[in-house]
Order: C-alpha cells, then sequence, then structure tokens
C-alpha cells in the first residue's frame, strides 16, 4: 500500500519517518512538507495525490500553536479547516482513505471522567475549535476516514513540552508548572506505531477515535517525572493556572477513552510514565 504523509516535519511526521523502515515490506511511505503537499493548496494536494497515488493519507499536518491562534484565527483557519476540507476533496477524487489527526481540546475539560467519541464537543479556543471544524468537514465529505484524537503530545522531534522542560532546567534554578490541569502525556512515536498498525490491520470502521498513552497526569506531574528519568535535580512547585495565565484557555481535565480503539484494532496501549521512559 502506498501511504502519504502529509506534514512531515512535525512531531508526529518525524516520528512515523523513523518507523517507515520497519514497515518496508507492507507499506510504500512517501514524506511531504508544506513545500511539496500544502494542504491549504487545492492544486498542490492535485498534484501530488497525481503523481503518488496513494491508497492512504496520514494527515499530520496542522496548526497547533494553541495560544497565537487567539490573536491568528484565520490562519490557523486556513489550515485546520480549509486545509482539512481540501484534503477531504482530493481524497474523495483519488479514493483515498485518510487518517487525520486531531485532538482533546475539543471538549470543554468539564466532564472529570474520561471522554469517549461519543461526548458532546465544546472547543474553549480558536485552536479546539478550528480542529473540531476540520473533523466536521471530513465527515461531511469523506466517508472512509478515520479521525484520530489525541493529547498532549511530545517526544525527542520537534517543539514540545518534555523538550521545553529540560530546556528551562539548564536556565533556571526553580520552576513552577500547572498543576490543575489534568491529561495524558502521548508519545508521538506510540501514537505514530498505532497509526501503521491501524493501516496493516484493514480494518474498514471509519469513524472518530481516541489514542493517548495510559494513566492520567497534570502537567506538574508530566514535569516531576521528566526531570526524574532525566535525572535532572531543580525546584519544582505546583502552581494554579490562575498563576500562569494563558491567551488560550486549556481544559481542566481532558484524559480520554481509549476502549473503541483498542478493541477496534486491538491495540495494547502503553502507560505514560513507561514510554516517557523509553523516549527520555
Amino acid at each position: 500500500m502506498v501511504v502519504l504523509v502529509t506534514g512531515a516535519n512535525g512531531q508526529l511526521g518525524q516520528a512515523l519517518q523513523a518507523l517507515a523502515p520497519k514497515y518496508e515490506k507492507d507499506l510504500k511511505f512517501y514524506f511531504t512538507g508544506s513545500q511539496e503537499a500544502d494542504i491549504a493548496d487545492v492544486d498542490s494536494l492535485r498534484s501530488t495525490f497525481g503523481k503518488i497515488q496513494p491508497d492512504i493519507c496520514i494527515n499530520a499536518a496542522a496548526y497547533t500553536a494553541v495560544d497565537k491562534a487567539e490573536s491568528e484565527p484565520e490562519k490557523a483557519h486556513t489550515i485546520n479547516v480549509a486545509g482539512a476540507k481540501n484534503l477531504a476533496e482530493i481524497c474523495r477524487e483519488y479514493g483515498t482513505t485518510l487518517l487525520h489527526i486531531s485532538t482533546d481540546f475539543v471538549f470543554d475539560g468539564q466532564k472529570m471522567s474520561p471522554y469517549n467519541e461519543m461526548d458532546q464537543t465544546d472547543p474553549q479556543g480558536v485552536y479546539g475549535l478550528t480542529k473540531l471544524q476540520g473533523e466536521l468537514e471530513i465527515q461531511n465529505l469523506l466517508p472512509e476516514h478515520f479521525i484520530v484524537r489525541t493529547s498532549w503530545l511530545y517526544s525527542e522531534y520537534g517543539n514540545n513540552f518534555m523538550k521545553t522542560m529540560i530546556r528551562l532546567s539548564g536556565e533556571r534554578d526553580s520552576l513552577g508548572v500547572v498543576d490543575d490541569q489534568k491529561g495524558t502525556p502521548t508519545n508521538a512515536n506510540d501514537l505514530a506505531d498505532a497509526l501503521i498498525k491501524i493501516i496493516l490491520s484493514g480494518v474498514k470502521e471509519y469513524g472518530i477515535y481516541h489514542y493517548s498513552n495510559e494513566g492520567e497526569a497534570t502537567w506538574y506531574d508530566f514535569a516531576k517525572k521528566i526531570f526524574e528519568v532525566n535525572n535532572i535535580t531543580i525546584d519544582l512547585r505546583p502552581i494554579p493556572t490562575s498563576a500562569y495565565p494563558t491567551p488560550a484557555k486549556r481544559p481542566e481535565y481532558s484524559v480520554m477513552d481509549k476502549s473503541k480503539i483498542k478493541k477496534v484494532f486491538g491495540l495494547e496501549i502503553k502507560g505514560w510514565e513507561k514510554t516517557l521512559k523509553l523516549t527520555t
């Protein structure tokens, strides 16, 4: 099968590139950045699809600057909504199945028990809203889709919370990290592997799925574990969200229920603490 990956230079894209050689007998990967396949440009996409003729497209391209999106709503919309719509239309033209990555930020964070795929969405900021609108465009245009919502993505690639914490530990003696937002750190390498397993399963139960590592943590818990596994000594203090105001409101609780994806695809999901040790 031919697999096209958009957003190849991001965290997930790089994780997929690292994994691709392991699956080269079954899957032929093509990795494209915005210069080769700009999801906001229909002509660019049509040209790429015409050359590659993909059976599967993994859309790892997104506008993910959560706070910046509040002051750049048009840019976020262009990539997360119009881009998703463009991909759905082109996938429909070429008979391509789309695996699209979405986010826990489509929820308001008020539930206080793990969110499943049927729960009411209510994004609290521009980023979450545009990702939800992108989901709806895909659902309206392309039956052959898997929308995979994930959370708190980190890895050795790109910019993420883990790398920021390690960097800050070299610049400061003490650090305050929010301790009243709860979710699940997700290793981008684990998500990449799960997406490949979805493709190879041959299962065609299209729709929305939730994927993160198992367990739950606050940002403070996550930071504490990052420092622990890297043998970093720092004065780490838990602080409330009110002490660290941001332009975008974050969900207070965004742990996701992975029952559906585990049942349908037979996935085994690692706990976030275990997979963090493997990454670092």
